[in-house]
């Protein structure tokens, strides 16, 4: 779902500019409540990971295919401020280093594939949770169903922006039937990747699952008339576990853009073959970064193609990884900041 330059006219490109500037903000200060020295880095390996997943695409339908956008998998692990910001980055690095989505549209998809995805789905996630048996399969569960809603709120979201500042006239009532209807099918995929990846965590690391705090009850010992709760014990053996799935998601991340993405589906996804079949791609513009070294997902003059993409994808997932963890660092910094002890002191 990401949108080249041209297809949304530049008054309304700036609006949503100024509302994705706003989401992102107002995402930064939620973000220094979510983020702590264990989340921080985590943070940057989500976001990391959704740019290597959003490399696999997979077939949908005949000719159509469709890749994670991920706002329910990073609102539901991270948060859903420091998952507006993972989604964020990712836009951020695929448009300028690899000319996937206009960089006039970033406003653009920031606020259908970042904050509207994110908003959703953490809003049915916290639902769902709410009414389900607590446990580890609800949180599974209401992820499924959160990322699966979340999908075609994004079309809805792109085909209301699309009516107001479209640059063909096309009929949007043909436009809504053809996105929504290929991007329910993409959902499915898309809540698939999202419980098996938050199941996994969730059944090694709970506490380090945003949308999971507070599963786990601490122990209770009874002191005299009073229950107290039991220390931790084992702080150096979470730090290891900590580390493990740490490594893991960034081997997996490695592997999945460095390698499983060449057998992805070449297929055009949901909103380029909507865009070619109702003809809204009429005034598509040439990407600002078109001669990057890394434009369409290819290193510059490696020869082999197998090669060249798979270079491409560990160096996105390398970029990715340190800007966002640098990111949610400072983030996480600026929360230490405002919780020193010099502004605490007169409290």
């Amino acid at each position: 779902m990401h949108v080249p330059d041209g297809f949304i006219d530049a008054p309304i490109s700036a609006a949503t500019g100024v509302v994705a500037a706003a989401a992102v903000a107002v995402s930064l200060r939620g973000a220094r409540r979510e983020l702590d020295e264990r989340t921080a880095p985590l943070a940057g390996l989500v976001a990391a990971f959704i740019f290597a997943v959003q490399m696999l695409n997979f077939p949908v339908a005949a000719g159509t295919s469709g890749h994670l956008l991920g706002g329910a998998l990073a609102a539901i692990l991270v948060g859903p401020y420091t998952g507006v910001l993972c989604v964020s980055v990712v836009l951020l690095m695929q448009g300028i280093l690899f000319a996937d989505g206009g960089l006039t549209a970033l406003g653009v998809n920031i606020t259908d594939m970042a904050v509207v995805t994110t908003v959703v789905a953490y809003a049915v996630f916290r639902g769902l949770v709410k009414v389900l048996p607590r446990g580890r399969g609800a949180i599974t569960a209401a992820s499924f169903v959160a990322a699966v809603l979340s999908v075609p709120a994004a079309a809805v979201a792109f085909t209301l922006i699309y009516a107001v500042g479209g640059t063909t006239d096309v009929s949007i009532g043909k436009v809504a039937t053809a996105m929504i209807g290929v991007h329910v099918l993409i959902g499915i995929g898309e809540a698939a990747i999202t419980a098996l990846t938050v199941g996994a965590v969730v059944a090694v690391r709970p506490d380090l699952v945003y949308g999971a705090r507070g599963l786990q009850q601490k122990l209770k010992l009874r002191v005299g008339d009073e229950l107290v709760d039991v220390p931790d014990t084992a702080p150096a053996a979470a730090a290891r576990t900590h580390r493990k799935v740490w490594i893991t998601g960034l081997v997996a991340s490695l592997v999945l853009a460095g390698f499983v993405s060449f057998y992805a589906s070449a297929s055009p996804d949901g909103l380029e073959k909507v865009a070619a079949d109702q003809g809204i791609d009429a005034k598509t513009e040439e990407h600002a970064s078109a001669d990057s070294p890394l434009a369409d997902y290819g290193v510059k003059d490696v020869e082999d193609a197998r090669l060249s993409g798979g270079l491409a994808g560990v160096i996105g997932v390398g970029v990715t990884v340190v800007a966002g963890t640098g990111v949610f660092w400072a983030v996480r910094r600026r929360r230490g900041a405002d919780v020193s002890p010099a502004r605490t002191s007169g409290v």
